[in-house]
């Protein structure tokens, strides 16, 4: 079963799978990062509260949260056609990867700076801060914890998408476990690629949460 041959599709598969998780975490994020300050500082209790703003972003963030991956994948083919020129590989992935994790980070950006002591906001008000002052030097330095933790989070998420990816030809280890374990009943095949993805998992969490302790002042090193 492990010949040099699986072996190196094995390996292959790893990296296509990293390649894809890395890259559409780090774009989900640049995305994400701004849509959620946006959702918290329009926010009824925001420090630039604007009701419209607020209510028709987040309206977008939760339509495109409550499609399933599997489907959005399959829906958007066409605009994923269109920004990398092919439906099939690893980059092609990446734009449905994306679409489906940045408004899932949005929220979890949101959910981290409602985290940070309210307190702590108005003192930097009180003190003439404008609020771009308060997003850099206040609000995602206090949330930074949180926000290392969601991302622990977000790229584990993103990891079990791109896994489904592989039903459509989105390759790395889903397209393994799927064309070798589902498809010519391998189970062998499929249990090491499912082992795998528990152990790439454990690492990205661990070193989350290992990063997230560090950086949080409320701890006593």
């Amino acid at each position: 079963m492990l010949n040099s041959g699986m072996l190196q599709t094995l390996l292959t598969g790893i990296l296509e799978t990293l390649y894809m998780v890395v890259v559409s975490t780090g774009i989900a994020y640049i995305i994400g990062i701004p849509v959620g300050i946006i959702l918290y500082i329009t926010s009824e209790n925001g420090i630039c509260r604007n009701k419209p703003i607020n209510k028709i972003l987040g309206t977008i963030v939760n339509l495109l949260r409550s499609v399933p991956f599997i489907v959005l994948l399959v829906a958007i083919i066409p605009f994923t056609r269109a920004v990398v020129g092919t439906t099939i590989g690893s980059t092609a992935t990446i734009v449905p990867l994306v679409v489906a994790a940045a408004p899932f980070v949005a929220r979890m950006v949101e959910s981290s700076l409602k985290e940070v002591n309210a307190g702590v906001i108005e003192a930097a008000e009180s003190m003439g801060a404008s609020p771009l002052q308060i997003i850099w030097k206040v609000l995602l330095p206090e949330a930074k914890p949180s926000l290392i933790v969601g991302s622990a989070i977000a790229i584990t998420t993103i990891l079990g998408y791109s896994a489904m990816a592989g039903f459509t030809g989105g390759g790395g280890l889903g397209a393994i476990a799927i064309n070798y374990g589902y498809y010519r009943y391998e189970d062998g095949v499929m249990l090491i690629t499912v082992l795998i993805l528990v152990v790439i998992v454990q690492i990205f969490q661990e070193v989350g949460m290992r990063a997230a302790f560090k950086t949080d002042k409320r701890i006593k090193k």
